[in-house]
């Protein structure tokens, strides 16, 4: 398979979860929410907000802590992890499913454009260490 039908595969698979997951999260009663349109996410901008409202359990380093688990792993990979769902776990929270720290309750304090600020700042840590 050319990298061209890779990454349209993965592209349809990305969507396919996405829509899945945002059906999941409209049959619970959930907001979805959305950042600004037109929004340029600043990973520089989210690695501040990282480091206020997420490092204490995710890792000053994203390597986790005896709190909270790694954004440096493979299961937070976009196609596992859609953006959509940093939104709809700081909004909502999340029920423990992929490790055994509990659940992670909602972060109050933070809108959907910081959300994608900081989901940025994530995803480029996550390409320095080879997770696409």
């Amino acid at each position: 398979m050319s990298m061209t039908g890779a990454r349209l595969g993965r592209g349809v698979v990305i969507a396919a979860l996405s829509g899945v997951l945002i059906s999941s999260a409209a049959a619970q009663g959930w907001t979805i929410p959305q950042p600004s349109p037109g929004l340029m996410p600043n990973p520089g901008q989210g690695k501040g907000l990282y480091t206020q409202h997420c490092a204490a359990c995710h890792g000053t380093d994203l390597k986790g802590s005896d709190k909270g688990p790694p954004m440096l792993h493979k299961v937070y990979e976009p196609s596992h992890h859609a953006d959509i769902a940093f939104q709809l776990s700081v909004a909502n929270g999340v029920r423990a499913h992929h490790w055994q720290f509990g659940d992670m309750a909602p972060v109050p304090g933070l809108t959907p454009d910081e959300v994608a600020h900081v989901t940025a700042f994530i995803r480029g840590e996550q390409r320095k260490v080879g997770i696409r």
